[in-house]
């Protein structure tokens, strides 16, 4: 059945429409990759249309996101956002342009080197952008208690955190494919 949780096709339906169409007596235990899925597309709707709001991209959003507690160059910022150097120097080209961010000399021994620093007008697009997600996500997980919220910011804090750079130099066991439990 098109639609339907079990089809393929159902992560190219908008989640309003999927939403509507989960019947209320579904399985007690959702499948954890369409949990997973659909949460992802909830949350990235909301910061697309936020972004947008902010007449920025999502890209640019993880640049200023980035740049709140560090003062990286191109490089580092092209690990950080899984582009190519040039894809970031362009990225950051843009965002120059607009104010937001400005290239400074190292303040290491090489000053040659160059660095990413946002500016006042970053950091005040940063805030409004922060401020707004922050009502946004809350109005998503609107139905869970204070404690509901509390555990499912820990349980993300955690994945992330374990799918992160240094976790991925850690061998994983072998797997079958899926991310839900073995029955």
């Amino acid at each position: 059945m098109v639609g339907s949780p079990n089809d393929t096709s159902w992560y190219h339906v908008p989640m309003s429409v999927r939403i509507a169409a989960v019947p209320d007596d579904g399985p007690a235990t959702p499948n954890l990759t369409d949990a997973l899925v659909e949460l992802s597309f909830a949350v990235q709707a909301r910061l697309a249309r936020v972004a947008g709001e902010h007449e920025m991209s999502l890209t640019q959003v993880r640049l200023l996101g980035i740049l709140r507690d560090r003062e990286p160059g191109i490089v580092e910022l092209a690990e950080f956002l899984s582009l190519d150097k040039s894809s970031v120097s362009g990225l950051v080209d843009r965002a120059e342009r607009r104010g937001l961010v400005e290239r400074a000399s190292s303040r290491g021994t090489d000053g040659r080197a160059i660095r990413v620093v946002m500016t006042e007008r970053g950091r005040e697009a940063a805030r409004a952008f922060a401020e707004r997600v922050s009502a946004e996500l809350g109005e998503l997980v609107g139905d869970l208690s204070p404690a509901e919220r509390q555990r499912l910011a820990a349980q993300a804090r955690y994945i992330v955190r374990s799918s992160g750079p240094a976790a991925s130099r850690k061998p994983r066991p072998a797997s079958s494919g899926s991310l839900d439990p073995a029955p």
